[in-house]
């Protein structure tokens, strides 16, 4: 049985051979230095990974170019999302195109070498306009974009290991584990669920409306770097556990942690997960509502409307497209727009936001909104939180 070819044709895993690892981590020693931040290890992490396949490594300039004004990269490949390393205007003045260094955590631990293709100083107004729609300095993109250094690196890397996590180690599979875990399952289509959140009913709704058009479902939650006020990663994981064990079929679901970093791009993010999802061995992945945005940046269904500017041989994955879901009291289950008859007086809708108020007050959120098991991990983790 084969599955969905990764993006380019091939997983490119950029990590060192033991043998490689060790000389290498003795060069690394005596090269300059450059910080990584949070969504900089991220990246790193999914490039050696394979699951940035093809990257090799930091987008160069021609990539960079071919992303930001055509959304593809220089060779003509789709792809939506710059993945960039940025250096301090005091670090550019010592790294050159030709350069090697090595690129380390917050305390200083290489992680990897990179090799110095190409060293150029981004519009980053430009990249805002271009990849995030905005350049309202209020957008958490825009944010980080001015918070960077203003001179970009790009080029291959070599990673001397694997990053080490302290948590959730079961679920951290790579692209070539879950690409075997689909074969074991006998799963010849499966469908990504990406989310940052809490598995709500409607969200329940939508992964079992397309586990009825698939054989298999990987719920496939965001642990990288996100906003401030979302809901922690172990609170987060302790309610995808509860829920998995009591209403979803086990040999048609799985759990593992996606990487990477949230960009808040709306449109252009849901490409690119989508994207990187092929590169998990996924054919299908879930689009909702306001799909990896925030705020009012973006239109309610911008997410789905940008697959309609690609030709299906280009991204290959198929975008399960769904209406925004609600509990209608009425008709006493889940529904949407396109199944339910009754009026806004009979949906109820709650917002991840009304959800916390609720929280904040000591309130048990309602069935029509979260399972009683979710719901007490929620309430549970916010009384200790006080």
């Amino acid at each position: 049985m084969s599955l969905i070819n990764p993006h380019g044709g091939r997983l490119v895993e950029r990590l060192a051979s033991a043998a490689e690892a060790e000389a290498l981590a003795e060069q690394a020693k005596s090269l300059p230095r450059v910080t990584l931040n949070p969504r900089e290890l991220a990246d790193i992490e999914m490039i050696t990974v394979g699951a940035m396949s093809p990257l090799e490594g930091f987008m160069t300039h021609a990539d960079y170019t071919g992303v930001v004004e055509q959304r593809h990269l220089a060779k003509g490949l789709a792809w939506t999302i710059p993945i960039t390393l940025s250096i301090t205007a005091k670090a550019a003045e010592t790294i050159r195109e030709g350069n090697r260094v090595t690129l380390c955590d917050e305390n200083d631990t290489p992680l990897a070498v990179m090799d110095v293709e190409s060293k150029f100083e981004p519009d980053k107004l430009r990249e805002a306009d271009r990849i995030l729609r905005t350049t309202d300095e209020a957008h958490p993109g825009v944010q980080y974009l001015k918070s960077i250094g203003e001179t970009y690196l790009g080029g291959p890397i070599t990673a001397l290991r694997k990053p080490i996590h302290q948590d959730f180690n079961r679920y951290r599979l790579d692209p070539k584990e879950t690409r075997v875990l689909f074969k074991a399952k006998g799963w010849k289509t499966a469908t990504a669920f990406q989310t940052r959140n809490p598995i709500h009913r409607a969200h329940e709704y939508l992964q079992k409306c397309a586990l009825e058009m698939v054989d298999g479902i990987l719920i496939h939650p965001l642990m990288g770097a996100t906003k401030s006020d979302d809901i922690p990663g172990d609170v987060r994981m302790e309610c995808y556990e509860v829920l998995l064990e009591n209403y979803y079929p086990k040999d048609r679901v799985a759990l593992s942690i996606f990487p990477a970093a949230m960009r808040y791009a709306g449109p252009n993010e849901a490409i690119w997960h989508a994207i990187v999802r092929k590169n998990y061995g996924c054919t299908h992945l879930i689009i909702g509502r306001d799909h990896a945005g925030v705020g009012s940046y973006y239109g309610t269904y911008d997410a789905q409307d940008i697959f309609k500017e690609f030709g299906d041989d280009e991204l290959e994955i198929t975008p399960m497209m769904f209406e925004h879901a609600f509990y209608c009291t009425k008709c006493g289950n889940m529904g949407s727009v396109k199944t339910c008859p009754h009026g806004k007086e009979d949906r109820v809708f709650l917002s991840g936001t009304k959800v916390r108020e609720m929280l904040g007050r000591g309130e048990t959120p309602p069935p029509e909104f979260t399972r009683p098991e979710v719901a007490e991990v929620l309430l549970r983790h916010a009384r200790q939180g006080k």
